[in-house]
């Protein structure tokens, strides 16, 4: 002891035993965080194995990016302290063209369609809701949080656009037990099929004009600044199913 300072030597079991700690840690919450992802897609039909899978074809899927357009415009750019802009009294400027290009994300974007997809097909064929009768409550419901996320949407010049994380899943939330009058499969099934649609429709397609002022390199639907929201509009349904 010098100072009232106790100095400790940690043998080998002791460093031994923290790195077992800290690897448990590094496993089990991540184990946790699919166990109960894989939960609210259970409660959506889905068997575990299926479930698991989903999760997991999305988190891989966000960082897999489809481009499908590609938008130019012309941008003027003038060098400052340049001599060489100066010739015989006139001003001359460069001319360059300023490309974005517009991808789907794998994670984001096709996948949660295709769950909505097969979800509206399995409540009318395995849930025995009627089609005809669920197709309008989602397309209402699609609508409403299309036009929340278009509204709550920021656009940032150089850095691109951001969806609200929470906003669109809970307005979908909303419109599913409002529109069915109740909790429930098609309570569920409006919520999600409504969160993913309206989601990306206001909060990325519906903005895709702004994207030549923003003069970011491109822009991704379901991607960077709207899968959080996206992944969480595929959980939070499985609150009323």
């Amino acid at each position: 002891m010098s100072n009232g300072i106790r100095v400790f030597s940690a043998g080998p079991l002791s460093v031994l035993a923290i790195l077992l700690l800290i690897g448990l840690v590094i496993v089990i919450i991540p184990l946790l965080f699919l166990g109960l992802v894989g939960a609210a897609f259970t409660k959506l039909g889905f068997s575990w194995i299926t479930a698991l899978a989903v999760v997991l074809l999305i988190l891989f899927g966000s960082t897999v990016n489809i481009p499908v357009y590609r938008m130019k415009r012309d941008v003027v750019r003038v060098a400052h302290n340049d001599p060489s802009l100066y010739e015989a009294g006139a001003f001359r400027v460069a001319d360059q063209a300023w490309e974005s290009v517009i991808s789907l994300n794998l994670g984001g974007a096709i996948i949660p369609v295709c769950i909505s997809i097969y979800l509206l097909y399995s409540a009318t064929t395995i849930g025995g809701l009627s089609l005809n009768s669920l197709l309008p409550l989602v397309g209402m419901g699609a609508i409403f949080v299309a036009v929340v996320s278009f509204v709550a949407t920021r656009v940032t010049p150089g850095v691109g656009i951001r969806v609200p994380v929470l906003i669109p899943a809970l307005t979908a939330l909303l419109a599913g037990i409002l529109l069915s009058g109740g909790t429930g499969l098609s309570a569920a099934v409006i919520a999600f099929v409504s969160g993913i649609s309206g989601t990306l429709l206001g909060g990325n397609i519906a903005q895709v004009f702004r994207i030549k002022d923003l003069e970011v390199p491109g822009m991704n639907i379901g991607g960077s600044g709207t899968f959080t929201t996206i992944f969480i509009c595929c959980i939070l349904p499985a609150l009323i199913a």
